[in-house]
């Protein structure tokens, strides 16, 4: 395989090839995330998915192809556009469409290894920049670049007032991800046992990006949204000191 294209090898089709694939790729994972690239071998691979080596081999060519491929069959649990979000000619509003956005950017992180895999990355990336490249531009990149897509669509319905969209999509995933994945992929114990409900999170997500970006009135929650716990203690001012 090319290393700098990224190409998987052509593999044959059938069904018996896409059962080999499915345990090839489901071994991978779980001793990539385990035991990191350099402690995995195709030999390994082969072994926990109960295949020969050679099987391995000719499906992939490579050790790097299984992990590419690996990390996009991780996305794929990723809920194509059309499905994950209510259609803007269908006349869903902004709110709507943000929040089903959010919801499934919850979902993926708590139903999948979201937060092992991006451990990975962490772990790996500066010394295998690839990976980073790869997680991005399989998984990230299209997720980024499909919501920006939505958000183009309300943009063109009136129902957002969006200049640039991408760095839109950028900053609407921040305020949901920097609650409900950030804090877990980097293992703040302390930070993860007093965050916001989910529910919470997502909602003022909505609410503080409708503020900046909503065409007409004022955006008010159509649920409601319950105070949430305090991380760190308010300031004491020098005037307020004993």
């Amino acid at each position: 395989m090319d290393a700098q294209s990224g190409d998987v090898p052509a593999k044959g089709t059938g069904r018996r090839g896409a059962a080999a694939d499915e345990k090839i790729l489901q071994a991978a994972k779980e001793l990539f995330l385990a035991d990191r690239y350099d402690g995995v071998s195709l030999e390994r691979v082969a072994e926990r998915a109960g295949l020969s080596r050679q099987t391995v081999y000719n499906r992939f060519g490579s050790k790097e192809a299984v992990f590419r491929e690996m990390v996009r069959h991780h996305w794929s649990a990723f809920p194509e556009p059309d499905r994950q979000l209510v259609a803007c000619e269908a006349g869903a509003s902004a709110e709507e469409v943000l929040r089903g956005f959010a919801q499934a950017l919850q979902r993926f992180a708590e139903e999948t290894d979201q937060v092992r895999f991006a451990q990975l990355v962490v772990s790996e990336s500066g010394r295998l920049p690839w990976i980073a490249d790869e997680f991005y531009r399989l998984g990230k990149g299209p997720v980024v670049a499909a919501f920006a897509g939505r958000l183009d669509d309300l943009v063109r319905h009136g129902r957002l007032h969006c200049p640039d969209t991408y760095l839109a999509a950028r900053q609407f995933m921040g305020l949901v991800q920097e609650f409900l994945v950030w804090p877990r992929v980097m293992a703040f114990e302390e930070e993860t046992a007093v965050q916001p409900a989910a529910e919470v999170v997502i909602e003022e997500a909505v609410l503080s990006f409708l503020a900046r970006y909503a065409s007409g009135p004022a955006i008010r929650p159509s649920q409601p949204v319950a105070p949430s716990p305090h991380l760190y203690p308010a300031p004491v001012h020098s005037e307020d000191a004993p």
